[in-house]
Order: structure tokens, then C-alpha cells, then sequence
């Protein structure tokens, strides 16, 4: 099954929280969220006992292996034959070395700058190495701070009152200033809304259309997270965006002194966690810069519109000059058969891979990171690539255009079923358009290729049916649970009308005209 698993794993973890909470016999409560889908899971299962006071605790990155960008070169060569296996298990075992999460700038670092952001988590904590004395002070401080928010303690602050627009506002312009996962332009719509707040990609967009972008981290550039640390962190990056007015400093957050406790940076004295402020200056203005010389003038992500649909492309991990492309399309519905039409040699010299089949409804939205050593290493031979997918791919990735998450998606009848081999694809990241290069009238006309990839419901598919049934698009978060607020009779919010909840829910939420139209 792969990754078909992975992303209602979110759902699974947020039901689970809320199966743990659901004992009616917890204080306060301490959430270790590290990786992908672990910490918006337990925010939802959080937002839903909004009652109890929490924090969130990380584990902080392992140590520089060997560097991001030498670890991508190895899985390139591999996928041209000109790396042996062993090669590539050393190269892997070299990066992913010792406790801690990975050092790139994925979905997993960039939850933990989000609940900073959200002021959720204590400052500063994100990117102290597991084997720091610090960090287990930190785990010491955290702890404390969870007793004393609680009723029992002597400053009660409950979880629900801490997520409001500001704080949910506050971690799409850190996303976008550092240019974090893709992933999380689903898992903060499903966060929100589990909130009771109502997020969408257009809002993103303009977000990431206003907010500059501050840091280089790979794959946005060379340096992994402990050299961003070391140039100021989330401590410098977070001052520049209260100063120029982009975060919002007026929030409560889990510790004293609001959004402005989050500029200080933490040290060990005497063996208990102290603050001291953060440089005002970078360190490192390779990595990271003030909001008056920032690397770009918009952030990391830009939503793309046309005859495809909607669809996201995270531009602060490709380069300038390959952030448009125009060349036909090559379709296909599962990864592995591009390996295969590279092998045959049959692939044009110039083309728009459109992998369709590939949504929450399809087969669970899976990451699609393997494909990427082949296509960043056709680009590195100087030919034009890209792909267009109803898929996601790794927070990691990046290098060569990718128009991701696109919806409708295929298993919902989307466009991007109509697409056919050697249909001209034009993508403008720049721009902000994506479309096929068809009359409007043939079009119309196309109807919708079916899935030649159906893989069964074998190795563990089978138990996450329902959620394939019910789940809602992309650009809504992607959730197959109930999530978030209810009414009075416990129908869900009018907003799940798009999800095909049934004649009822659809026709109570549909506009209606007026009489005296």
C-alpha cells in the first residue's frame, strides 16, 4: 500500500486523541508532535477538548549527516544506473543517522515552526538537538508549564482559547516567510476548520503573495535546519515578521508575555531553561535574512488557476528559470510508469508528466517523492520537466515545477482526467495559471479517462475504505472524519456541502434565490 495509507493516518490520530481524552480524567495535557501527520492530528484531537490546557513538546533534529543536496545527487545517479544500491543504503544511513527528526526543511520541521508561530509550543524549542542537555531541560520546562496552566496550577489557560484567526493567521505567514511543506496547505485547512475557522487556499495564496520570503533551507536551499538555528532561528525570523507587521503579536499563548516571549531564545543555567533575546541580526545571511533583504518578495507557495483546476506549486524550491514550462503531456496513472518510459527511452525530450488517479478519493493522496531523483535528473541534463498531479509529493521536494494537489481530482471527475498524450501543458508558476492547450470546445467534449491503476483493497486498503468514500477534496483539508464544530443537531457545518454528504446536506446547503429576483 505504500503511502496510500498515509495521509487519513492525520484523521486516525486525531480520533485516537480524542479516544485517549475521552476518560474525563486529565488536567492539562502534553502532546509530543513531531513528524508529518502527527501534530495537525493531535491539534484537531486538541481543538476538540479546547477545555483541557495543552503544549506541545518536540524532539528536535538529529545532528548534520552528510548534506541534503549530496544525499539528492546519490538518488539521482541511482535512478540513472550510475549508483549501486549499496551506494544509495550508505548515502541514506549517512543522512538519517541518530535520534531526532530529519534535518531538511519537510513537513516535519515545518510543524514545529507553526506551533511556534501558534505560540502552542515554548519558544525557541523547535531545533535543539535530542542529545542537548537543553533539550531535556526544555522536555523539564514544558512539563512544568503544563501543570501550571492548568485549574490547578496559577495560570489557567485552556487550549480553545489560544487557536483563534490570529494564531491560525500567524502559522500560514510563518509557513509561507520560510518556505515550509506543500503538505501543510492541507493539514492547516483541516486544523482550522477542527477550530471553527474557515482557511482555503485563496487565502494562502494571498498570503504568501504579501509575505516575503526569509530563509534558505533545503530543499529551498542548501542549509538544513541546524544551520538555520545557528543563524538566528525561528527566534530572529519570527521578530522580523512582528516588526514589519506580518504576525500578529497580540495573541495568548502558552507562556507569559504573548507572541513576543517567542524573539527570546532559550539557554541552560544552573541546569533549568532561561531566555535570553534572540540576535536582532542574522548570523548567516545565506540562510537567513530580515524582512528588508529577504531572498524573494513573496513567500514559498503559490496557488495556480485554469482549465486543470486548482492546484498548488511550492516556488521557493525551484529555480527562476524553471518556474514555467510549456511541452506535451505524458499520462499516466501510477509513478512506477515513468521509470518504465525512461528505461524504453520513449520519453520527449521536453515534457509535463500527468500523473492522475492520485487524490484522497482515488487511493488516499499519497506522496509521490520517488519521482522526483528521475525528474530532477532529466532537468540537470538541461531538458524541461515537470509534473501535474492530483497527488501530493514529499515536503522535502522540490528542484523542477510541480502543480500538486490538483483539484477536482480525477476519481471526482476532474479535468484532469480529460487530459490526453501530447496535449501542450502550460504551466506558469510565476503567472499563477496552469492549463491544457485545447479548444474549449473539444474540451467540453472529452470525457473523463478511467483508472487503470485500481490497486485492490489488500495490505491494510481494505480498513481505510469508508475514508476513501467520504473524504473530502484537497483544498478542504482533505478530512474524512467530522471535524470541527456542529450544529445544535448535529449536522455538520453548511461548508461540508462540497462534500457529498447527500441530497439533504447538499440541498440545505445550496444558495437560494430570492422571491423577489
Amino acid at each position: 500500500a505504500g503511502m496510500e495509507l498515509s495521509l487519513f493516518s492525520r484523521d486516525n490520530i486525531a480520533q485516537a486523541t480524542a479516544i485517549g481524552l475521552s476518560h474525563d480524567m486529565f488536567d492539562s495535557v502534553v502532546y509530543l508532535g513531531v513528524c508529518d501527520k502527527i501534530v495537525p492530528g493531535l491539534l484537531i484531537g486538541a481543538l476538540a477538548f479546547g477545555h483541557l490546557p495543552a503544549i506541545f513538546m518536540p524532539a528536535g533534529p538529529m545532528t548534520p549527516g552528510i548534506p541534503n543536496k549530496q544525499k539528492a545527487e546519490v538518488r539521482e545517479r541511482y535512478a540513472a544506473g550510475e549508483a549501486t544500491r549499496a551506494e544509495l543504503l550508505e548515502a541514506e544511513a549517512s543522512s538519517y543517522h541518530s535520534p531526532g527528526t530529519c534535518t531538511f526543511y519537510g513537513t516535519a520541521n515545518s510543524n514545529q515552526v507553526l506551533l511556534e508561530a501558534m505560540g502552542v509550543q515554548l519558544p525557541g524549542a523547535s531545533f535543539v538537538n535530542p542529545e542537548l542537555p537543553l533539550r531535556d531541560a526544555l522536555t523539564r520546562e514544558g512539563t512544568a508549564r503544563a501543570l501550571a496552566i492548568s485549574a490547578l496550577g496559577e495560570d489557567f489557560r485552556p487550549f480553545g482559547r489560544l487557536i483563534d484567526e490570529r494564531a491560525i493567521v500567524n502559522a500560514v505567514v510563518a509557513l509561507m516567510a520560510t518556505g515550509g511543506s506543500t503538505n501543510h496547505t492541507i493539514h492547516w485547512i483541516a486544523v482550522a476548520r477542527a477550530a471553527g475557522i474557515v482557511l482555503t487556499w485563496d487565502d494562502m495564496d494571498l498570503i504568501s503573495q504579501t509575505v516575503p520570503l526569509l530563509t534558505r533551507i533545503y530543499p529551498n536551499g542548501e542549509a538544513d535546519v541546524n544551520r538555520f538555528q545557528a543563524a538566528g532561528g525561528t527566534a530572529f525570523v519570527f521578530r522580523e515578521l512582528m516588526d514589519a507587521g506580518y504576525m500578529h503579536d497580540d495573541l495568548p499563548t502558552v507562556v507569559e508575555g504573548g507572541m513576543r516571549a517567542y524573539i527570546n531564545e532559550p539557554r541552560l543555567q544552573d541546569g533549568k531553561v532561561t531566555y535570553v533575546p534572540g540576535t536582532p541580526t542574522t548570523a548567516d545571511d545565506s540562510v537567513a535574512r530580515p524582512v528588508g533583504d529577504a531572498f524573494e518578495s513573496q513567500g514559498g507557495l503559490r496557488l495556480l488557476r485554469g482549465n486543470l483546476g486548482r492546484s498548488l506549486i511550492k516556488l521557493s524550491a525551484v529555480k527562476p528559470q524553471h518556474r514555467s514550462i510549456q511541452a506535451p503531456a505524458v499520462v499516466i496513472d501510477t509513478p512506477q510508469v515513468l521509470n518504465k518510459l525512461h528505461a524504453a527511452g520513449v520519453l520527449p525530450h521536453d515534457f509535463v508528466v500527468v500523473l492522475r488517479y492520485q487524490g484522497p478519493r482515488a487511493n488516499g493522496m499519497p506522496e509521490l517523492h520517488s519521482m522526483a531523483p528521475l525528474l530532477g535528473l532529466l532537468q540537470n541534463q538541461g531538458r524541461r520537466v515537470a509534473l501535474v498531479t492530483d497527488g501530493r509529493l514529499s515536503g522535502a521536494s522540490g528542484k523542477f515545477p510541480a502543480a500538486i494537489h490538483l483539484t477536482p481530482e480525477a476519481a471526482r471527475g476532474g479535468p484532469i482526467g480529460r487530459v490526453r498524450e501530447g496535449d501542450i501543458v502550460r504551466l506558469d508558476g510565476e503567472a499563477g495559471t496552469l492549463e491544457v492547450l485545447v479548444s474549449a470546445e473539444e474540451w467540453a467534449s472529452r470525457e473523463v479517462a478511467p483508472n487503470t491503476s485500481v490497486a485492490g483493497n489488500d495490505l491494510g486498503r481494505n480498513l481505510f475504505a469508508i475514508n476513501r468514500q467520504v473524504v473530502g477534496p484537497a483544498d478542504q483539508g482533505a478530512i474524512s472524519i467530522s471535524c470541527g464544530p456542529t450544529h445544535p443537531d448535529g449536522a455538520l457545518w453548511s461548508y461540508d456541502a462540497e462534500y457529498e454528504l447527500g441530497a439533504d446536506a447538499a440541498a440545505a446547503a445550496a444558495p437560494h434565490e430570492s422571491k423577489d429576483a
